[in-house]
């Protein structure tokens, strides 16, 4: 089996109104890996990213990031401002996976312009309000996106999800899915390995069988 080629992914975020932060999402066209999909700015590592990186995989995906950013979007971000967020590694059957770190940075400021073979629309939106649309029918996420957006609900401000998150090992998501029920599980979860479901058993799963999903953690 070849080795799963890894991805870069950044989060910018701004202070919203109101007390909430806000996040730049971009839709995907049509085709091609997340088609149609609403996500953060990333793609794939390249030699190029790891040049320097020294064998550090975090390195060269923090390079990645914020290449890809500026490819799609046109804002530079500086790589020490970005602060690791998490870690996944997609489950079996994917036709185009990759292992993706995924970062979080406040936005700098400019014009998102984008580059339209990446990117055919973009916008600045409240992690509830993309979850809302999201539960509505009305904006196509995947779970890595969903997670980090349920994730980033407790932070009023920028300032605030930077610290917090700067203060925590970057979290790993190893995707398991079971498509007969409409789930996907990440280790911590009674059927993780394959176990059978019981009532009180601990559960890290997002379910996805009817909208809007559903996370259970505990």
């Amino acid at each position: 089996m070849s080795e799963i080629p890894a991805a870069a992914t950044l989060v910018l975020l701004r202070d919203g109104d109101a007390g909430a932060i806000e996040v730049l999402l971009l839709q995907r066209p049509d085709r091609g890996s997340f088609a149609g999909g609403w996500v953060f700015p990333g793609g794939r590592v390249e030699p190029a990213d790891a040049v320097h990186a020294e064998g550090d995989d975090q390195v060269a995906a923090r390079q990645a990031a914020v290449r890809e950013t500026e490819e799609e979007t046109g804002l530079v971000v500086p790589p020490a401002a970005l602060v690791p967020l998490a870690h996944w590694t997609p489950p079996q059957g994917l036709a185009t996976p990759f292992i993706t770190w995924f970062f979080v940075a406040e936005a700098t400021e400019g014009e998102v312009r984008l580059q339209q073979a990446e990117a055919v629309a973009s916008q600045w939106i409240k992690p509830a309000d993309a979850l809302k649309r999201h539960g509505a029918g009305q904006m196509r996420l995947f779970p890595p996106t969903w997670i980090t957006l349920d994730s980033l609900l407790a932070y009023p401000t920028v300032d605030a999800a930077l610290a917090a998150i700067g203060r925590r090992e970057p979290r790993r998501y190893a995707t398991k899915q079971d498509e007969e029920r409409r789930l996907v599980r990440w280790e911590g979860d009674e059927g993780y390995e394959g176990a059978a479901d019981t009532d009180e058993g601990p559960r890290h799963r997002l379910l996805m069988h009817t909208l809007p999903w559903r996370l259970e953690w505990r």
